[in-house]
């Protein structure tokens, strides 16, 4: 590993160029920032082998992009798409961005919006349940809000006009686009050739790979484990295989980790969370500011004293196995089969003819042995009392649009706590993590002349907590 052979001077700027590449699987010449790419160009080499080796990542760096290609493990539904304004992307916006980029793929140096929303309209037409219609405002909001991910990507640069004039009113509104082509080629790499793909599935790990079979070797259940230490922002021990949970604890995997990415690790008995204080491995500050981060601090506080009150016991529920499973499923229902894969049906019945001699064993055939772990409950109605209470108590600093929607800020801080890692939410309430400990405890400030800065907690000395990379 290079960063044992890097001087110590030289060491801090390797592991910022690490946190980057890990937390940005495409880096370009704007984005995340200016500097970003540099960085990564100086230490190409080293980055290279280290993330092969430590993880099985393949990193591929030209002039103006730097592009990692993961193997993932499991499904996750906690790193989504946002747009610019921070929405997540739904269906409709992940069909246009799919869309957008065959077309751009095929267009010229320049487009205008209106061409591009033509070219995506007539791709659409021909996808079941699928459709883009520059008369519908909801359509073209959608539409757009893809186009600015990619802009903020770089794949695409304003040249001229206005996209939200556009979207209000695509007769009297338009917007040009200069095209980057290496960077829309370095966007749509897939793993797979769609017609190969039979499910979801078959875009996890490496087909075939030994890091899913019980004959996996060391090195390789090494390299699973430290990504899910790099992808999560808590790895729980009954998250891994029974193969694998002996090496969350050893101290060689975990410093090997700590000494690419200069993070530190918290280690408890039920598992082990990067903590990043830097920010640059994070898509989720917390502790940080704003009302949602803020109230899921305190909400975290109130549940741990809860969880404490020995003299009311909790009831302990077992944990939930989330093996992606159900998420999965949810996502082969949405396959648009009669207008995309129908079409490929003697090529897939071709490929299962080669392959089902020598078919991969199902990734989750070493994940038969949960662990029996139990977590205290925390009923829905306490959530929605004590999230009330604090709202009546500090409302007045909140954001304006949770003084007046408390249900709505209740769900949205929940969620926050869930892609955390702190909770898990099931029907009649949350099961508590154990890293939800770690914010116990929290004490409150509120200082009247800077409102900005409401909420000051003993946990901030620990930075934020390390969350995975959005829409890889």
């Amino acid at each position: 590993m290079h960063g044992r052979k890097i001087d110590s001077l030289a060491l801090d700027n390797y592991q910022r160029a690490a946190r980057v590449v890990l937390a940005n699987h495409l880096v370009t010449r704007t984005y995340p920032d200016r500097i970003a790419l540099p960085l990564i160009r100086r230490w190409a080499t080293e980055l290279r082998e280290d993330l092969a080796e430590l993880f099985g990542y393949r990193l591929e760096v030209t002039e103006t992009t730097a592009r990692v290609f993961p193997i993932i493990d499991r499904l996750d539904a906690g790193k989504p798409a946002r747009t610019p304004a921070d929405r997540l992307f739904d269906r409709r916006r992940y069909a246009y961005l799919a869309l957008s980029l065959a077309a751009l793929g095929r267009a010229g140096d320049q487009t205008t919006l209106s061409e591009l929303a033509d070219q995506v309209a007539a791709y659409a037409g021909r996808v079941e349940g699928l459709e883009l219609s520059t008369d519908r405002a909801a359509d073209r909001d959608a539409f757009v809000d893809a186009v600015g991910w990619l802009t903020h990507r770089g794949a695409l640069t304003l040249a001229d006009g206005d996209a939200g004039g556009w979207a209000s009113d695509p007769e009297a509104g338009e917007a040009l686009y200069d095209i980057d082509r290496p960077v829309v080629f370095a966007l749509f790499r897939p793993p797979r050739a769609l017609q190969h793909l039979h499910s979801v599935r078959g875009l996890l790990a490496e087909e075939g790979s030994a890091a899913t079979t019980p004959t996996s070797t060391a090195a390789e259940l090494a390299r699973r484990v430290r990504r899910n230490l790099v992808e999560r922002p808590v790895v729980y021990l009954e998250d891994l295989a029974p193969s694998e949970r002996p090496l969350l604890g050893q101290d060689r995997i975990i410093a090997d980790v700590e000494l690419f990415t200069g993070l530190r690790a918290e280690r408890r008995a039920e598992g082990v969370a990067l903590i990043d204080i830097s920010g640059r491995l994070s898509d989720i500050r917390f502790p940080s500011t704003g009302t949602l981060a803020q109230v899921g601090l305190l909400l975290a506080g109130e549940i741990a004293d809860r969880v404490l009150d020995l003299d009311n016991p909790l009831e302990q529920r077992p944990s939930v196995a989330d093996s992606g499973g159900a998420l999965a499923a949810h996502l082969d229902s949405a396959i648009p089969e009669s207008t995309v894969f129908a079409p490929l049906a003697d090529l897939r019945l071709l490929d299962d003819a080669l392959t089902s001699e020598d078919s991969p064993a199902d990734p989750d055939a070493d994940e038969e042995e949960p662990l029996e772990v139990t977590y205290p409950l925390i009923e829905t109605t306490w959530v929605r009392e004590t999230v009330q209470a604090l709202a009546d108590r500090y409302g007045a600093t909140f954001a304006a649009q949770w003084q007046a929607d408390v249900p709505g800020l209740t769900t949205e801080v929940v969620a926050l706590l869930e892609r955390l890692r702190l909770v898990h939410a099931i029907e009649d309430g949350l099961l508590v993590l154990p890293a939800l400990a770690r914010y116990r405890g929290a004490v409150v400030t509120v200082r009247t002349k800077r409102t900005e800065e409401l909420f000051v907690t003993a946990a901030d000395t620990y930075g934020s907590d390390r969350t995975g990379t959005e829409g890889n």
